[in-house]
């Protein structure tokens, strides 16, 4: 369906059926990605109850181990006290023995001082092999420096009004256990970022070929029409009936159509990149382009590089790239409005900065976040692909970046594309 009003270029409008059909994909595409960010916060909620989980139940089991050390030293304490002050018979050292054994088993590093404060005898403090009696001495000296931060001392009375005391700390295996939640936080993160590198490869591996597959098949469907249309165009010609410039105008249709045609042929293979004038090549595509939009909608290009400033691209779809951005602007302003592009390179930088800024409507935050994913779009009608398409092409084909530098409800939208681009000296 065409629809002209005067004084403005005749254009196409789309049937409701194709709008309808767009809308649907749009939605799938959508729900597509809805599901997957769904899917997302459910893993992540239940890996975050798990590990506080883990952390509650260590944490108990710490406690109970803790205070069962706490109860052997306080009965090595006993034992000792025993010992002072009790005649020695065999039964007696049995008990002791088995008390010491314990506190052994559980690994308990233990100092007791005496009244004099001095350190004798330990339990469980390891020492090298050769060591001398003053070094034996420092480091039992360094471990009681420890043990006094970490747990009160048990009191010994042995009598007389003389009193000892017991130092100690947790034990190896009360240690591993105390940082054991943190190691194992540590593991399953790692492996579920390892998992979501693997997940996302994929994924885009899994969309770069529907993407492909989908373009290539597209190329392939414009084919036919488009050799049958070039032949019409030559029928038109041969016809002295027929205005030639209703066949020169169809023809220059075709021609796009072929660019098209070329364009997503290109999707999927590597494209050949030149050291093409940037300038020059925006300067031209934005005249052209600027004939093929409403009169009312005003260009403007700041060329800001040097004369001989190059960049490496590919020109057709580089092209394809501005022109997504331009079009979703010029529907932005409904028809009305300023487009400015801006290209500047910075100092010293290995960059080429292009800034296209409208006086649209401007988007929120959160419609700024998903411009890019497929589906989305702030337009009734369309399939909202233009800048996924444009932000693979440039940041897959070109290594560059795009994005949205700023946008603002009611006053514009400015995106941003940033391209390599080798340093040109100033003389």
């Amino acid at each position: 369906m065409i629809s002209e009003t005067p004084n403005e270029k005749p254009r196409f409008k789309l049937h409701p059926v194709a709008i309808l059909n767009s809308q649907r994909l749009r939605r799938s595409l959508m729900d597509t990605y809805d599901q997957k960010s769904f899917y997302k916060y459910v893993i992540g909620i239940i890996l975050l109850i798990l590990s506080i989980g883990s952390l509650f139940y260590t944490d108990k089991l710490v406690q109970e181990l803790e205070e069962r050390e706490e109860r052997e030293v306080q009965l090595y304490a006993e034992g000792l006290r025993y010992v002072v002050n009790s005649p020695l018979d065999e039964n007696f050292n049995v008990i002791y023995q088995v008390i010491e054994d314990a506190v052994n088993f559980y690994q308990i590093p233990a100092i007791y001082v005496d009244e004099n404060n001095i350190p004798n005898p330990n339990k469980n403090i390891k020492f090298p092999v050769k060591i001398s009696r003053q070094e034996r001495e420092r480091i039992i000296q360094e471990r009681l420096e420890e043990m006094k931060l970490e747990h009160p001392p048990i009191p010994v009375e042995i009598g007389k009004g003389r009193s000892g005391k017991i130092y100690y700390s947790n034990s190896f295996l009360l240690t591993q256990l105390r940082y054991y939640p943190f190691l194992q936080l540590s593991v399953m993160l790692l492996i579920g970022y390892l998992a979501y590198l693997a997940f996302s490869s994929a994924r885009k591996a899994e969309q770069n070929r529907v993407w492909v597959g989908l373009a290539k098949e597209t190329a392939h469907q414009l084919g036919t029409p488009l050799s049958s249309l070039m032949a019409w165009v030559e029928y038109f010609r041969s016809d002295p009936s027929i205005d030639p410039s209703i066949a020169e105008e169809i023809e220059k249709d075709v021609i796009r159509l072929e660019m098209i045609t070329t364009r997503f042929s290109n999707i999927g293979s590597v494209p050949t990149l030149r050291q093409e004038p940037l300038a020059v090549i925006v300067a031209n595509f934005i005249s052209y382009l600027e004939r093929r939009v409403s009169s009312k909608v005003k260009f403007e290009v700041h060329n800001q590089l040097a004369e001989e400033q190059t960049a490496l691209l590919n020109k057709n779809l580089f092209e394809w790239v501005i022109e997504n951005i331009c079009k979703n602007a010029v529907d932005a302003m409904g028809g009305i409005g300023e487009i400015h592009v801006t290209l500047q390179a910075p100092p010293r930088a290995k960059e080429i900065w292009i800034d296209i800024a409208d006086t649209g409507k401007g988007m929120t935050k959160a419609q700024a976040s998903k411009i890019f994913n497929p589906g989305f779009s702030t337009k009734k009608r369309g399939w909202g692909l233009g800048l996924t398409l444009a932000k693979r092409i440039i940041e897959n084909y070109h290594a560059g970046k795009l994005f949205v530098k700023n946008s603002e409800v009611g006053k514009g939208t400015t995106f941003r594309i940033i391209l390599n681009a080798d340093i040109i000296e100033e003389s």
